[in-house]
């Protein structure tokens, strides 16, 4: 499993507009948004591909002027190790 976390600046006035539309991502979660449009994202992927696939996806939301990654982190499957 592939975590990442990234730092997404919306246009103010399309906040509730880029939080939906970014909650109807396959998984993806919004953890906070402030009034100025800045929102902490997470996305949880089974390889670092598709991480990297959302992240361009998260990139052209409408309304999305930026995304930045702060962190990624990679976690092994316990019953696939067993």
């Amino acid at each position: 499993m592939n975590i990442s976390s990234l730092l997404v600046n919306a246009r103010p006035e399309g906040i509730a507009q880029v939080r939906e539309s970014l909650l109807a991502l396959n998984g993806v979660e919004v953890h906070a948004v402030t009034e100025e449009g800045r929102m902490i994202v997470t996305i949880e992927a089974d390889s670092e591909q598709a991480v990297a696939n959302m992240y361009e996806t998260i990139n052209h939301q409408p309304g999305v002027l930026s995304a930045s990654m702060v962190y990624h982190q990679y976690e092994s499957d316990p019953d696939e190790e067993a």
